[in-house]
């Protein structure tokens, strides 16, 4: 979608690998005159990150671009037609999806199903009234302002997609209430208090797996049987793991979000700083050549227009942002600093 309708040359995957793997931006482009650039983030799916991993550095880049007067005109969440069902990973992908979004944003949400070419129409018209029909799957967030598009991989379709979105109120997502707003803990937020329910019921699940496989080897114990045996302490030590890995995932979640916030906004900073020290200088050459401040602002505006970016503090009123339009420069330093 995004390369199609941007030009830009971000990674897809096709095969069971997940191919998004971080935050990315496409590059910044003109539609209907305006500069648009499109975020594409991870899904909950992620076959080489875990969740928590994925909600950390998805929390990052919302917090830090909406503390720096930043919000979204809309959010698009891909949904594949040709799926024979909605699995369970689907539909806890969509539950994070909505609980990082709130249900206040819901009107500003576009569910765009795609691979129409993957199936028959008669298939895929009943997948379609499936989907929007059935309270388990997309019913309650259409109800309650989200639209659901069909996309039929063409430019001209993804334009007409972006283009619903461009006159719409920009809203702060609610992650990002929760983090800037609130204060918060990561934790804290819905997401998160999301994220550590499914951990416990994960964990939960490898502990009874675990208690069998103890049961087992006492049996396999008694009766002598030293294969079995061999065979159940490696199962156990695999399941010990994960348990472990799930407690880790549970316990660094708001230490290792809060580190990777404090490089980012020191980033920013440096950022801030470069950029003053520069115009300090500019005006220090202009002095020299007797202009003044007139010709100061002007070389100013200019050097403003030149790199479409100039820093907000955050006591100024976060502004309109075009549709994901968060410019190059600032998404560099903030993805930039990210680090999973």
């Amino acid at each position: 979608f995004i390369n199609t309708v941007s030009g830009s040359d971000l990674k897809v995957g096709n095969g069971l690998r997940s191919c998004t793997s971080a935050v990315e931006h496409s590059r910044t482009f003109q539609l209907f005159d305006r500069n648009v650039t499109l975020i594409d983030t991870p899904g909950f799916d992620d076959t080489t990150k875990s969740d928590t991993d994925i909600l950390k550095m998805i929390a990052v880049y919302l917090s830090t671009t909406y503390e720096n007067g930043y919000k979204l005109s809309g959010v698009i969440y891909i949904h594949r037609i040709s799926d024979f069902r909605m699995t369970g990973v689907s539909r806890r992908n969509f539950t994070m999806f909505r609980k990082l979004c709130g249900d206040s944003v819901l009107k500003n949400v576009v569910i765009v199903t795609n691979m129409w070419g993957e199936v028959t129409a008669e298939r895929g018209e009943a997948r379609e009234r499936e989907l929007a029909t059935d309270d388990v799957l997309f019913k309650r967030v259409l109800e309650k302002g989200a639209r659901m598009v069909r996309h039929d991989n063409t430019r001209e379709s993804a334009q007409a997609i972006l283009h619903s979105l461009m006159n719409t109120t920009p809203r702060a997502l609610r992650i990002q209430r929760e983090l800037v707003d609130e204060h918060k803990d990561i934790s804290q937020t819905a997401a998160g208090a999301e994220l550590s329910r499914e951990l416990d019921e994960l964990a939960a699940k490898q502990r009874e797996e675990l208690a069998q496989v103890n049961a087992d080897m006492d049996e396999a114990l008694q009766a002598k049987d030293a294969e079995s045996r061999e065979e159940l302490e490696k199962v156990r030590a695999e399941l010990e793991a994960k348990v472990k890995r799930i407690e880790d995932d549970r316990e660094r979640l708001s230490l290792e979000y809060a580190q990777e916030k404090k490089r980012a906004d020191e980033k920013i900073m440096m950022a801030v700083k470069a950029e003053e020290d520069a115009k300090a200088q500019m005006q220090a050459h202009v002095d020299q050549l007797g202009a003044g401040p007139r010709s100061y602002a002007y070389v100013s505006t200019v050097e403003r227009d030149r790199t479409e970016f100039s820093y907000l503090p955050r006591s100024q009123p976060r502004r309109r942002l075009d549709f994901f339009a968060v410019f190059g420069r600032f998404l560099d330093i903030v993805l930039g600093s990210i680090n999973v």
